[in-house]
């Protein structure tokens, strides 16, 4: 059947629907590719559960095929034949073959007490399954039409091949659905054809499209997949999950992280605007006592042992401007609350004795992990930290006006104006920002872009700090975009993480403040150059700065979400909306 929407490569993006915790992909651990592609569960992690190869039904052997993929279907093409995978809801795939048979078996070969992945026949459900420890889910496989060729391993223990076989009967096709259970439900049934699933899956996707990118068209080629990238990266909520949520990626950096989440809130904000406000939410459902945000939160993992920058009042400012309609009175004194609480926590956690200006406990903290910043020490007060902490007050100022709180608005202007002043005093050498270690007191400048995130700013720096820093930002502009180290650094490496390489997160914040800060020349140049990037690379978690190829996880929503604010962006500039 022909297939809809975008077509992608499985190795860079797996195939999975929204809401779905399991995808379908050869990558099976990070940096791992399997010659086979294997159904990958994200609950308790990233674990690859099923292994699934195509047969030629005459000899039994592995059939080399050529895998398509859409966002509604899955297919494995070979000249004799071919077999078809589509999502009929989020925890249930079904196949379809023709021509070909397809085994499907388990990942693991051992198994032991703790580890490993047990098989056996449900008599009940007439169907077969596959019990994981690793998941600790449970894997169905109902035979629909069709012939089971061979099981093998049923209640084996230890070490051995366990999984089943099918095959067509005389017509020559087959189908069977695969689900993904807590414990036990009742038998497999449905009224829809293959056919039917794909269909509703494919018009789900592009509802979601429709409402997330409706400005989209040729000058934006890589929407639609943008789009794709996000829909298909959202899990239910489950265990730590406590709300709808855009992984970064069903590959191996399957978590939300505490900065990640705000680029997808915004990306989402005008056309779905439930999810964007649980998207923002997510990371504060696991506020500590502190103040603090957890690092990251996963299906059953919250980390706490670093925490990411506060840029989440410049994201607040940004997503009220892009949802459709206000938040309510309730929400936003929540919001609130739950801001206020973050931002105390850099004041009175993070201000050393004496200390106008918080810092960062090791990169890890900035977001930028490994950035030359952090190369002298690692307790260091940064002008980016800063920066992002002033926004962060003016927007809790706004807020607490608008919530009818003079008082709390007063305090937060004056810290906001106070935090300002200390960072350009104390940090601001007449050319350039410098870092300073807590501990030691000395100062320093680096090649790295982060010295330059005050641009952050905007309309609230100096003019000539503004230029100062409008100027060095475009040295790091590559024909690809911005080189997060300049090139002729000796500290530079094309995939050296954040010592190099091209990032969406300092792209949208540095193209942001440039355009409010009237550098509206460089803002559009950064822009352009990192859609094209996108439109010809993918979307990447980051990109090698002098040639453009993707690196890392090559499926990262984040990457996805500013393509899609830049695109959208140019297209409403370059057609403006009628009143």
């Amino acid at each position: 059947m022909t297939a809809a929407g975008p077509a992608f490569s499985v190795h860079d993006i797996p195939f999975s629907t929204h809401g779905s915790w399991f995808d379908l992909s050869p990558v099976v651990g990070e940096k791992t590719y399997a010659d086979d592609l294997h159904l990958v569960s994200h609950q308790n992690g990233m674990h690859a559960v099923l292994r699934l190869v195509p047969l030629d039904p005459a000899t039994g052997d592995r059939a080399e095929t050529r895998v398509e993929t859409t966002p509604g279907l899955l297919t494995w093409a070979h000249p004799g034949g071919s077999v078809g995978c589509a999502y009929e809801s989020p925890d249930t795939v079904r196949l379809r073959g023709e021509g070909l048979g397809l085994r499907i078996a388990a990942a693991a070969d051992a198994l032991t007490p703790f580890t490993g992945t047990y098989f056996h026949r449900d008599p009940v459900a007439g169907a077969y399954v596959f019990t994981s420890y690793e998941t600790g889910r449970r894997y169905r496989i109902t035979l629909l039409s069709g012939s089971l060729a061979e099981v093998s391993g049923s209640q084996a223990l230890g070490s051995g091949d366990r999984g089943l076989t099918i095959t067509a009967d005389t017509d020559g096709v087959w189908e069977a659905a695969v689900e993904e259970l807590d414990s036990a439900r009742r038998p497999y049934a449905s009224s829809q054809t293959f056919g039917d699933v794909v269909t509703s899956a494919e018009r789900a996707f592009t509802a979601f499209a429709d409402a997330v990118a409706p400005w989209r068209s040729p000058g934006t080629p890589a929407a639609e997949l943008a789009v794709y990238v996000l829909w298909s990266a959202t899990v239910r909520p489950a265990a730590l999950v406590t709300r709808p949520a855009v992984l970064m990626s069903k590959h191996w950096m399957d978590k939300v992280w505490s900065w990640d989440h705000c680029f997808n809130a915004l990306a989402l904000a005008r056309g779905v605007p439930a999810l964007a406000r649980d998207q923002f939410s997510l990371p504060f459902d696991h506020q500590d006592e502190s103040g603090a945000l957890p690092d990251s939160v996963t299906h059953s993992e919250v980390l706490h042992n670093f925490v990411k920058p506060p840029i989440h009042g410049w994201t607040l400012s940004h997503l009220r401007r892009r949802l459709p309609g206000p938040l309510d009175r309730t929400e936003l004194s929540e919001i609130y609350r739950r801001l206020e609480r973050w931002t105390d926590f850099w004041l009175t956690m993070r201000r050393a004795p004496g200390s106008a200006l918080p810092h960062y406990q090791h990169g890890n903290d900035s977001g930028w992990d490994n950035a030359t910043t952090f190369d002298p020490e690692r307790l260091i007060v940064t002008a980016d930290l800063a920066a992002f902490l002033v926004l962060q007050l003016q927007e809790l100022a706004s807020l607490a006006a608008e919530l009818g709180l003079p008082d709390d608005a007063r305090r937060w202007t004056r810290t906001a104006s106070a935090t300002r002043a200390a960072m350009l005093d104390e940090l601001w050498t007449g050319e350039r920002f410098v870092a300073r270690g807590v501990e030691t007191s000395r100062t320093w400048s680096t090649a790295s872009l982060l010295d330059l995130m005050p641009m952050v700013l905007g309309e609230h720096l100096p003019e000539n700090v503004s230029a100062a820093l409008a100027t060095r930002i475009e040295a790091h502009l590559t024909p690809h975009g911005l080189a997060t180290e300049l090139p002729a650094s000796p500290h530079y490496r094309p995939d050296g993480y954040w010592r190099g390489p091209i990032w969406a997160p300092a792209t949208v914040l540095i193209e942001d403040g440039l355009r409010r800060g009237g550098h509206v020349r460089l803002a559009d140049e950064i822009s352009a150059r990192f859609r094209t990037l996108c439109e010809t690379h993918g979307f990447a978690e980051n990109f090698d700065a002098l040639t453009g190829r993707g690196l890392r996880d090559r499926a990262y929503t984040w990457t996805a979400a500013g393509y899609l604010l830049l695109a959208e962006a140019h297209a409403l500039r370059a057609f403006p909306p009628r009143d």
